[in-house]
C-alpha cells in the first residue's frame, strides 16, 4: 500500500502539474524533474519529487529481499546471514543501473527504466500465477488456505 501510495501520488502530481500546463511531451524523469519548480513556483517540489522517487525505491528492495528471504528459507532450505542477502540482493539491483550510467550516460538510464519496465511486465505473471496456486491450495497452507 506504500508503494502504490507514493506512485499514485507521483502519476496524480504528473497529470496535475504537466498535463494541465499544456507540458504533454514529458517523457523523461529529468526533464520532469526540472519543469517542476517553474510549473509549481516551489523549489520544493523537485525535492519532493525525488524523495518519493527515493521512497518507491528502497520499498521495492525491501520487498525483493524480504521475498528472497522467504523463497530462500522456505522453499529451498537455504539459509543465509541477513547481511549477506542484503547485499546480494542490492548489488544485483545496484550494479546494472551504475554500469549503464558510466557507460551511456543519462540517456542510458531512460531506457534502462524502460527496459526493466517490460522485463518486470514478462515476469510478474511467472511470479504471481504460483503465488496463488500456492495460497489457495489447502494441502499446502492448512487453514491459512487463501479463499476463492
Amino acid at each position: 500500500m506504500f508503494a502504490l501510495t507514493i506512485n499514485a501520488s507521483i502519476l496524480i502530481l504528473a497529470a496535475a502539474a504537466f498535463y494541465t500546463a499544456g507540458q504533454n511531451d514529458v517523457a523523461e524523469i529529468d526533464k520532469a524533474h526540472l519543469l517542476l519548480e517553474p510549473l509549481l513556483g516551489s523549489s520544493l517540489a523537485p525535492i519532493l519529487f525525488g524523495v518519493a522517487l527515493l521512497c518507491a525505491g528502497l520499498n521495492s528492495t525491501v520487498t525483493a529481499t524480504m521475498v528472497g528471504q522467504i523463497v530462500m528459507e522456505g522453499f529451498i532450505n537455504l539459509r543465509i546471514a541477513p547481511w549477506a542477502r542484503q547485499l546480494i540482493t542490492r548489488c544485483l539491483a545496484i550494479v546494472p543501473a551504475i554500469f549503464v550510467i558510466l557507460i551511456y550516460g543519462s540517456e542510458g538510464v531512460g531506457q534502462l527504466l524502460i527496459l526493466s519496465q517490460v522485463v518486470l511486465s514478462f515476469q510478474l505473471p511467472f511470479a504471481i500465477v504460483p503465488l496463488v496456486m500456492f495460497t489457495a491450495s489447502r494441502a499446502k497452507m492448512g487453514e491459512l488456505v487463501a479463499p476463492r
